[in-house]
Protein backbone atom coordinates (compact mmCIF):
# COMPACT_ATOMS: atom_id res chain seq x y z
CA UNK A 1 0.00 0.00 0.00
CA UNK A 2 1.40 2.77 -1.31
CA UNK A 3 -0.61 5.67 0.72
CA UNK A 4 -2.94 5.87 3.46
CA UNK A 5 -6.54 5.13 2.36
CA UNK A 6 -8.66 7.75 2.67
CA UNK A 7 -11.86 7.11 4.32
CA UNK A 8 -15.36 9.28 4.65
CA UNK A 9 -17.43 8.00 7.68
CA UNK A 10 -21.31 8.71 7.16
CA UNK A 11 -22.70 8.98 10.80
CA UNK A 12 -22.16 10.60 13.91
CA UNK A 13 -23.51 7.98 16.08
CA UNK A 14 -21.90 5.52 18.73
CA UNK A 15 -20.12 3.39 15.26
CA UNK A 16 -19.07 6.30 13.67
CA UNK A 17 -17.29 7.94 16.83
CA UNK A 18 -15.84 4.63 18.02
CA UNK A 19 -14.54 3.83 14.08
CA UNK A 20 -13.11 7.17 13.39
CA UNK A 21 -11.54 7.15 17.40
CA UNK A 22 -10.28 3.87 16.32
CA UNK A 23 -8.89 4.65 12.77
CA UNK A 24 -6.74 8.10 14.07
CA UNK A 25 -4.22 5.20 15.94
CA UNK A 26 -4.07 3.74 12.32
CA UNK A 27 -1.26 4.28 9.56
CA UNK A 28 -2.41 3.16 6.64
CA UNK A 29 -6.05 4.98 7.36
CA UNK A 30 -7.06 8.33 7.55
CA UNK A 31 -10.35 9.25 7.90
CA UNK A 32 -10.69 12.93 5.91
CA UNK A 33 -14.31 13.20 5.96
CA UNK A 34 -17.11 13.09 8.07
CA UNK A 35 -20.76 13.38 6.81
CA UNK A 36 -23.66 14.50 9.89
CA UNK A 37 -27.24 15.95 9.67
CA UNK A 38 -26.51 17.79 13.10
CA UNK A 39 -25.68 21.11 13.52
CA UNK A 40 -21.71 20.99 13.41
CA UNK A 41 -21.08 23.06 16.46
CA UNK A 42 -23.87 20.51 18.19
CA UNK A 43 -21.64 17.62 17.46
CA UNK A 44 -20.10 16.14 20.43
CA UNK A 45 -17.01 13.68 21.34
CA UNK A 46 -15.97 13.17 18.17
CA UNK A 47 -12.24 13.29 17.06
CA UNK A 48 -11.20 15.22 13.70
CA UNK A 49 -13.95 18.09 14.00
CA UNK A 50 -12.18 19.63 10.99
CA UNK A 51 -13.36 16.87 8.83
CA UNK A 52 -17.36 17.19 9.37
CA UNK A 53 -19.41 18.60 6.89
CA UNK A 54 -23.38 18.70 6.16
CA UNK A 55 -22.96 18.91 2.68
CA UNK A 56 -22.86 15.12 0.58
CA UNK A 57 -20.66 16.37 -2.50
CA UNK A 58 -18.04 18.08 -0.08
CA UNK A 59 -17.86 14.94 2.03
CA UNK A 60 -17.30 12.63 -0.88
CA UNK A 61 -14.58 14.77 -2.36
CA UNK A 62 -11.08 13.39 -2.12
CA UNK A 63 -11.79 9.92 -0.61
CA UNK A 64 -11.04 6.35 -1.25
CA UNK A 65 -13.82 4.35 0.61
CA UNK A 66 -16.99 5.28 2.18
CA UNK A 67 -17.86 3.80 5.45
CA UNK A 68 -22.06 4.32 6.02
CA UNK A 69 -23.04 3.41 9.57
CA UNK A 70 -25.60 6.39 9.74
CA UNK A 71 -28.20 3.80 10.57
CA UNK A 72 -30.72 5.89 8.94
CA UNK A 73 -32.40 3.98 5.71
CA UNK A 74 -33.44 7.32 3.69
CA UNK A 75 -30.18 9.28 4.46
CA UNK A 76 -27.91 6.57 3.65
CA UNK A 77 -29.43 5.20 0.76
CA UNK A 78 -29.14 9.17 -0.36
CA UNK A 79 -25.33 8.89 0.59
CA UNK A 80 -24.80 5.93 -1.26
CA UNK A 81 -26.51 6.93 -4.34
CA UNK A 82 -23.66 9.58 -4.57
CA UNK A 83 -21.09 7.31 -3.97
CA UNK A 84 -21.76 5.11 -7.01
CA UNK A 85 -22.30 7.99 -9.06
CA UNK A 86 -18.55 8.74 -8.17
CA UNK A 87 -17.64 4.98 -8.68
CA UNK A 88 -16.24 4.58 -4.57
CA UNK A 89 -16.78 1.27 -2.98
CA UNK A 90 -18.94 1.03 -0.03
CA UNK A 91 -18.91 -0.47 3.60
CA UNK A 92 -21.79 -0.43 5.63
CA UNK A 93 -22.82 -1.30 9.28
CA UNK A 94 -26.07 -0.44 8.68
CA UNK A 95 -28.59 -4.08 8.32
CA UNK A 96 -31.45 -1.81 8.33
CA UNK A 97 -30.39 0.01 4.74
CA UNK A 98 -29.05 -3.50 3.52
CA UNK A 99 -32.37 -5.07 3.54
CA UNK A 100 -34.43 -2.41 2.75
CA UNK A 101 -32.26 -0.96 -0.61
CA UNK A 102 -28.61 -2.92 -0.69
CA UNK A 103 -30.12 -5.29 -3.41
CA UNK A 104 -30.64 -2.21 -5.67
CA UNK A 105 -27.38 -1.02 -4.77
CA UNK A 106 -25.53 -4.76 -5.19
CA UNK A 107 -26.50 -4.26 -8.73
CA UNK A 108 -24.51 -0.97 -9.20
CA UNK A 109 -21.46 -1.36 -7.71
CA UNK A 110 -19.41 -2.56 -4.74
CA UNK A 111 -21.25 -2.73 -1.21
CA UNK A 112 -20.39 -5.07 1.68
CA UNK A 113 -21.41 -4.90 5.24
CA UNK A 114 -18.67 -4.94 7.66
CA UNK A 115 -17.42 -7.23 10.69
CA UNK A 116 -18.83 -6.03 13.93
CA UNK A 117 -22.58 -6.68 13.86
CA UNK A 118 -23.61 -10.07 13.75
CA UNK A 119 -24.68 -10.61 9.83
CA UNK A 120 -21.01 -9.65 9.05
CA UNK A 121 -19.52 -11.55 11.64
CA UNK A 122 -21.77 -14.31 10.66
CA UNK A 123 -20.41 -14.12 6.98
CA UNK A 124 -16.71 -14.20 8.46
CA UNK A 125 -17.58 -17.29 10.09
CA UNK A 126 -19.17 -18.95 6.88
CA UNK A 127 -15.73 -18.47 5.63
CA UNK A 128 -13.66 -19.69 8.41
CA UNK A 129 -16.26 -22.97 8.71
CA UNK A 130 -16.16 -23.39 4.65
CA UNK A 131 -12.70 -23.49 4.39
CA UNK A 132 -12.34 -26.26 7.51
CA UNK A 133 -15.05 -28.66 5.45
CA UNK A 134 -18.04 -27.99 7.12
CA UNK A 135 -21.73 -27.64 5.47
CA UNK A 136 -23.52 -25.11 6.87
CA UNK A 137 -26.98 -25.90 8.36
CA UNK A 138 -27.69 -23.05 10.51
CA UNK A 139 -26.98 -19.75 10.55
CA UNK A 140 -27.48 -18.36 14.12
CA UNK A 141 -28.05 -15.48 16.44
CA UNK A 142 -27.74 -14.97 19.90
CA UNK A 143 -30.29 -12.79 21.98
CA UNK A 144 -30.29 -13.13 25.56
CA UNK A 145 -33.49 -11.20 25.92
CA UNK A 146 -36.59 -9.91 24.28
CA UNK A 147 -39.60 -7.79 24.75
CA UNK A 148 -41.90 -7.90 21.91
CA UNK A 149 -43.77 -4.62 23.16
CA UNK A 150 -41.41 -2.48 25.66
CA UNK A 151 -42.66 0.11 27.61
CA UNK A 152 -41.35 3.74 27.00
CA UNK A 153 -40.46 3.99 30.57
CA UNK A 154 -38.20 0.81 30.27
CA UNK A 155 -36.90 1.84 26.87
CA UNK A 156 -35.50 5.54 28.34
CA UNK A 157 -34.19 3.66 31.45
CA UNK A 158 -32.06 1.98 29.18
CA UNK A 159 -31.16 4.57 26.68
CA UNK A 160 -29.84 6.66 29.23
CA UNK A 161 -28.09 3.53 31.24
CA UNK A 162 -26.24 2.28 27.64
CA UNK A 163 -25.70 5.60 26.31
CA UNK A 164 -27.63 4.82 23.27
CA UNK A 165 -30.30 6.00 21.13
CA UNK A 166 -34.13 5.47 22.29
CA UNK A 167 -34.70 3.90 18.53
CA UNK A 168 -31.71 1.72 19.06
CA UNK A 169 -32.33 0.42 22.13
CA UNK A 170 -36.23 -0.31 21.15
CA UNK A 171 -35.05 -2.26 17.99
CA UNK A 172 -32.91 -4.36 20.05
CA UNK A 173 -35.61 -5.48 22.68
CA UNK A 174 -38.60 -5.71 20.62
CA UNK A 175 -36.53 -8.23 18.24
CA UNK A 176 -36.98 -5.41 15.00
CA UNK A 177 -33.15 -5.40 15.03
CA UNK A 178 -32.43 -9.65 15.22
CA UNK A 179 -35.18 -9.63 11.96
CA UNK A 180 -33.02 -7.49 10.51
CA UNK A 181 -29.95 -8.89 10.95
CA UNK A 182 -30.94 -12.71 10.06
CA UNK A 183 -32.95 -11.17 6.90
CA UNK A 184 -29.64 -10.07 5.57
CA UNK A 185 -27.71 -12.93 6.30
CA UNK A 186 -30.62 -15.07 4.50
CA UNK A 187 -30.42 -13.38 1.80
CA UNK A 188 -26.35 -12.90 1.60
CA UNK A 189 -25.59 -16.06 2.59
CA UNK A 190 -28.34 -17.75 0.12
CA UNK A 191 -30.13 -19.42 3.12
CA UNK A 192 -34.36 -19.54 4.17
CA UNK A 193 -36.54 -18.74 6.70
CA UNK A 194 -38.50 -21.17 8.39
CA UNK A 195 -41.50 -18.98 9.32
CA UNK A 196 -42.09 -15.14 9.18
CA UNK A 197 -40.92 -13.71 12.06
CA UNK A 198 -38.14 -17.08 12.61
CA UNK A 199 -38.52 -19.19 15.51
CA UNK A 200 -36.77 -17.50 18.29
CA UNK A 201 -36.68 -20.97 20.55
CA UNK A 202 -35.72 -20.30 24.27
CA UNK A 203 -32.83 -22.84 24.85
CA UNK A 204 -30.04 -23.31 27.53
CA UNK A 205 -27.21 -23.37 25.55
CA UNK A 206 -26.56 -22.65 21.76
CA UNK A 207 -25.37 -26.22 20.99
CA UNK A 208 -29.38 -26.99 22.03
CA UNK A 209 -30.46 -24.56 19.81
CA UNK A 210 -28.35 -25.44 17.12
CA UNK A 211 -29.36 -29.24 16.44
CA UNK A 212 -32.93 -28.06 16.88
CA UNK A 213 -32.51 -26.23 14.18
CA UNK A 214 -30.53 -27.85 12.42
CA UNK A 215 -33.31 -30.80 12.42
CA UNK A 216 -35.90 -28.73 11.29
CA UNK A 217 -33.37 -27.74 8.43
CA UNK A 218 -32.81 -31.16 7.23
CA UNK A 219 -36.58 -31.11 5.63
CA UNK A 220 -35.72 -27.67 4.43
CA UNK A 221 -33.65 -28.28 1.58
CA UNK A 222 -31.38 -25.46 2.49
CA UNK A 223 -29.86 -23.33 5.04
CA UNK A 224 -31.54 -21.44 7.13
CA UNK A 225 -31.13 -18.20 9.34
CA UNK A 226 -32.49 -17.63 12.32
CA UNK A 227 -31.91 -17.00 15.92
CA UNK A 228 -32.27 -18.37 19.89
CA UNK A 229 -32.61 -17.05 23.07
CA UNK A 230 -30.53 -17.64 25.54
CA UNK A 231 -29.99 -16.36 28.94
CA UNK A 232 -26.23 -17.54 29.05
CA UNK A 233 -25.25 -16.99 25.84
CA UNK A 234 -22.52 -15.38 24.43
CA UNK A 235 -23.46 -12.06 22.84
CA UNK A 236 -21.85 -13.54 19.64
CA UNK A 237 -23.17 -15.56 16.44
CA UNK A 238 -23.35 -19.17 15.87
CA UNK A 239 -23.01 -21.71 12.62
CA UNK A 240 -24.46 -25.46 13.14
CA UNK A 241 -23.36 -27.84 10.73
CA UNK A 242 -22.59 -30.98 8.89
CA UNK A 243 -19.01 -32.68 8.60
CA UNK A 244 -17.86 -35.44 6.19
CA UNK A 245 -18.27 -38.93 8.84
CA UNK A 246 -14.63 -39.54 8.11
CA UNK A 247 -14.23 -36.47 10.74
CA UNK A 248 -16.34 -37.92 13.60
CA UNK A 249 -13.58 -39.69 15.68
CA UNK A 250 -10.90 -36.24 15.05
CA UNK A 251 -14.15 -33.84 15.88
CA UNK A 252 -15.57 -36.00 18.73
CA UNK A 253 -11.38 -35.58 20.30
CA UNK A 254 -12.04 -32.01 19.44
CA UNK A 255 -14.60 -31.15 21.98
CA UNK A 256 -17.13 -30.59 18.89
CA UNK A 257 -19.15 -33.62 20.11
CA UNK A 258 -20.23 -36.58 18.77
CA UNK A 259 -22.37 -35.24 15.48
CA UNK A 260 -23.65 -35.20 13.15
CA UNK A 261 -24.73 -31.83 13.98
CA UNK A 262 -21.50 -29.30 14.94
CA UNK A 263 -21.80 -26.04 16.72
CA UNK A 264 -19.11 -23.54 15.72
CA UNK A 265 -19.29 -20.48 17.58
CA UNK A 266 -17.65 -16.75 17.94
CA UNK A 267 -18.59 -15.45 21.63
CA UNK A 268 -18.56 -11.50 20.99
CA UNK A 269 -18.85 -8.93 18.07
CA UNK A 270 -17.40 -5.71 18.79
CA UNK A 271 -18.80 -3.21 15.98
CA UNK A 272 -16.92 -0.29 15.24
CA UNK A 273 -13.65 -2.23 16.27
CA UNK A 274 -14.06 -4.87 13.54
CA UNK A 275 -14.92 -2.50 10.62
CA UNK A 276 -11.05 -2.39 10.02
CA UNK A 277 -10.82 -5.91 9.43
CA UNK A 278 -13.46 -5.16 6.35
CA UNK A 279 -11.98 -2.29 5.19
CA UNK A 280 -8.39 -3.76 4.72
CA UNK A 281 -10.07 -7.17 2.77
CA UNK A 282 -11.86 -4.48 0.23
CA UNK A 283 -9.02 -2.30 0.16
CA UNK A 284 -6.89 -5.57 -0.58
CA UNK A 285 -8.97 -6.58 -3.13
CA UNK A 286 -10.56 -9.50 -1.33
CA UNK A 287 -14.21 -8.69 -2.62
CA UNK A 288 -17.29 -8.71 -0.86
CA UNK A 289 -17.77 -10.08 2.71
CA UNK A 290 -21.73 -10.05 2.61
CA UNK A 291 -24.54 -7.86 0.89
CA UNK A 292 -28.47 -8.13 0.40
CA UNK A 293 -26.99 -9.69 -3.17
CA UNK A 294 -29.30 -8.73 -6.33
CA UNK A 295 -32.26 -11.09 -5.46
CA UNK A 296 -33.38 -11.01 -1.74
CA UNK A 297 -35.83 -13.89 -1.13
CA UNK A 298 -36.49 -12.13 2.49
CA UNK A 299 -37.31 -8.93 3.38
CA UNK A 300 -38.61 -7.30 7.16
CA UNK A 301 -42.06 -6.26 7.19
CA UNK A 302 -43.61 -3.56 9.98
CA UNK A 303 -46.15 -5.46 12.08
CA UNK A 304 -48.38 -3.08 14.60
CA UNK A 305 -47.78 -3.23 18.29
CA UNK A 306 -51.01 -1.81 18.60
CA UNK A 307 -54.59 -1.21 17.03
CA UNK A 308 -53.58 1.42 14.46
CA UNK A 309 -56.21 4.21 13.35
CA UNK A 310 -56.89 6.00 10.10
CA UNK A 311 -54.66 9.04 10.23
CA UNK A 312 -51.96 8.13 12.28
CA UNK A 313 -48.51 9.42 11.41
CA UNK A 314 -45.66 6.86 12.40
CA UNK A 315 -42.43 9.41 12.63
CA UNK A 316 -40.19 6.55 12.07
CA UNK A 317 -40.73 2.55 12.40
CA UNK A 318 -37.65 0.70 13.46
CA UNK A 319 -37.25 1.65 17.37
CA UNK A 320 -40.53 2.94 17.70
CA UNK A 321 -43.49 1.84 19.85
CA UNK A 322 -46.21 1.18 17.33
CA UNK A 323 -44.69 -0.87 14.85
CA UNK A 324 -41.48 -4.10 15.53
CA UNK A 325 -40.08 -5.39 12.12
CA UNK A 326 -40.19 -9.28 11.51
CA UNK A 327 -38.76 -11.02 8.54
CA UNK A 328 -40.80 -12.78 5.78
CA UNK A 329 -40.91 -14.13 2.74
CA UNK A 330 -41.01 -11.50 -0.01
CA UNK A 331 -42.73 -14.01 -2.10
CA UNK A 332 -45.63 -14.62 0.42
CA UNK A 333 -45.86 -11.48 1.40
CA UNK A 334 -46.13 -9.42 -2.25
CA UNK A 335 -47.61 -6.11 -1.00
CA UNK A 336 -45.58 -5.65 3.14
CA UNK A 337 -44.43 -2.15 3.95
CA UNK A 338 -40.71 -2.62 4.73
CA UNK A 339 -40.29 -1.30 7.96
CA UNK A 340 -37.13 0.27 6.83
CA UNK A 341 -39.31 2.80 4.76
CA UNK A 342 -41.48 3.55 7.35
CA UNK A 343 -40.94 7.20 7.68
CA UNK A 344 -43.48 9.90 8.52
CA UNK A 345 -46.06 7.33 7.09
CA UNK A 346 -49.55 8.12 7.37
CA UNK A 347 -52.31 5.48 8.02
CA UNK A 348 -55.07 4.99 5.28
CA UNK A 349 -56.86 2.26 6.57
CA UNK A 350 -57.51 1.16 10.27
CA UNK A 351 -54.65 -1.69 11.34
CA UNK A 352 -55.34 -4.29 14.15
CA UNK A 353 -52.68 -5.27 16.58
CA UNK A 354 -50.70 -7.58 14.97
CA UNK A 355 -51.35 -7.63 11.59
CA UNK A 356 -48.84 -6.47 9.14
CA UNK A 357 -49.02 -2.79 7.41
CA UNK A 358 -49.12 -3.08 3.47
CA UNK A 359 -48.66 -0.37 0.63
CA UNK A 360 -52.44 -1.11 0.42
CA UNK A 361 -53.01 0.66 4.14
CA UNK A 362 -50.28 2.91 4.55
CA UNK A 363 -48.93 5.71 2.40
CA UNK A 364 -45.32 6.65 2.52
CA UNK A 365 -43.67 9.99 1.31
CA UNK A 366 -41.75 9.69 -1.96
CA UNK A 367 -37.95 8.68 -1.39
CA UNK A 368 -35.18 7.48 -3.40
CA UNK A 369 -35.08 4.45 -0.89
CA UNK A 370 -38.82 3.32 -2.10
CA UNK A 371 -37.68 4.07 -5.85
CA UNK A 372 -35.14 1.65 -5.29
CA UNK A 373 -37.53 -1.01 -2.96
CA UNK A 374 -39.98 -0.78 -6.20
CA UNK A 375 -36.83 -1.69 -8.31
CA UNK A 376 -35.94 -4.60 -6.41
CA UNK A 377 -39.45 -6.07 -6.42
CA UNK A 378 -40.72 -5.20 -9.81
CA UNK A 379 -40.62 -8.25 -10.96
CA UNK A 380 -42.91 -10.20 -8.12
CA UNK A 381 -45.39 -6.93 -7.43
CA UNK A 382 -47.01 -4.11 -8.90
CA UNK A 383 -45.15 -0.34 -7.96
CA UNK A 384 -46.13 1.55 -5.67
CA UNK A 385 -45.89 5.35 -5.18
Amino acid sequence: MTHSVKIGVSGTGFIAKGLISLLASTDDMKVVSILTRRPIETVEGIQGRQALTNDTDTFLKNVDLVVECSGDVIHGSEVIDQAFKMNLPVVTMNSELQVTTGSYFAKRGFITEAEGDQPGCLAALHENALSMGFKPLVYGNIKGFMNLNPSLEDMTYWSKAKGISLPMVTSFTDGTKVQIEQALVANGLHAGILADGLTGETVENIEIGGQSLAEKTEHNGKPISDFVVCRQGPPGVFITARHDGNQKEALSYLKLGEGPYYTLSTSFHLCHLEIIKTIRRVVDGKGILLNNTAHPSVSVKAVAKRDLTAGETISQGIGSFVVRGEACSIEDNPDHLPIGLLSQAVIEKPVKAGETLTFSNVSIPGSFALNAWNDIIKDTRPVFS
